[in-house]
């Protein structure tokens, strides 16, 4: 593809998303599909443009304020007009501060990610855990808005577990967290050690 051609469309992409006020309903749009764009979310939250990390926060935000993943599990940019393909490497958003408020069932998990989203984990918003396969540490993840999720950064992660319980779940213990009245559980309680 022609870099002119790529420059000139991503500034478009830009005029048109920076008219946008407020939470754009990407989720509502139905726009044809122009092409993969060559940009990236890397897994530690930054977003590259042919290679180059976008520094302009304010840019960042914007793009993901029109950021969505579909069904076929790609992500894209999206405006009313317009459908761009984009790279992911993980989740495509970082938890960066984890506020906590209350304790047990009644605590309240509230997070805020790399691009201003602020988000309470609950049934709307619910956490979900992975083992890495390759070094067997504990990976969360936030849902944030339509199929996007971020992932929680490494000291947001300590404090998460730093705020773990244990609750039965279908008879048996678990350690996990609560938040907005449910509890989210992450290992079954004999393995939780492995978190310390």
């Amino acid at each position: 593809m022609d870099n002119g051609k790529v420059m000139g469309g991503l500034e478009a992409l830009i005029a048109r998303a920076g008219q946008i006020r407020g939470t754009p309903p990407v989720e509502r749009w139905n726009p044809p599909f122009c092409g993969d764009i060559d940009m990236r979310i890397a897994a530690d939250g930054t977003w590259f443009y042919m290679g180059t990390p976008i520094g302009r926060e304010a840019l960042v935000r914007l793009f993901a304020s029109v950021l969505r993943r579909d069904e076929d599990g790609r992500t894209y940019l999206v405006t009313p007009v317009e459908k761009c393909g984009i790279r992911v490497d993980d989740a495509p958003f970082l938890a960066v501060e984890m506020q906590a408020v209350g304790a047990e069932a009644a605590q309240k998990l509230v997070f805020r990610t790399n691009v201003g989203d602020v988000v309470e984990a609950g049934p709307e918003h619910p956490l979900r855990f992975e083992i890495d396969a390759d070094n067997q540490g504990l990976r969360p993840y936030l849902h944030v808005r339509g199929r996007l999720e971020a992932r929680l950064a490494r000291a947001v992660m300590y404090e998460l577990v730093a705020a773990g319980t244990e609750a039965p779940v279908d008879g048996a213990p678990w350690f996990g967290v609560w938040s907005a009245g449910r509890f989210f559980p992450i290992l079954p309680a004999a393995e939780a050690t492995s978190l310390e």
